[in-house]
């Protein structure tokens, strides 16, 4: 008994790669978003010229007293002012009150 393969046809090939494509410009668009709204939180907490903005990640965290929920994102950034490449952590507590934890080298 011999089993029989079947070539996609070009039209669903096409349908696939095109929503592959879409998937990744998608992704892309969001981090690139991300990245851009960290960098004014951070120009607001007193480094205004920076370059080369990376978010590595973002955990969502709880107050064990208040039981209040929110984020803190770890960034990594180039600083011109200070010539110097900053890593640390931005927290974003109530009313969009934000703190900073950063160690430049």
């Amino acid at each position: 008994m011999e089993n029989e393969v079947r070539k996609l046809p070009k039209k669903t090939v096409i349908i696939i790669a095109l929503m592959a494509i879409i998937g990744l410009l998608i992704f892309l668009g969001t981090q690139k978003l991300k990245e851009q709204k960290i960098s004014e939180i951070i120009a607001t907490l007193g480094h205004d010229n920076i370059k080369d903005m990376q978010v590595i990640n973002k955990l969502s965290v709880e107050d064990k007293e208040t039981r209040y929920k929110s984020k803190v994102y770890k960034v990594r950034f180039f600083d011109l002012t200070q010539n110097k490449t900053c890593v640390g952590f931005v927290h974003m507590g109530r009313n969009k009150k934000y703190s900073k934890d950063f160690n430049c080298k």
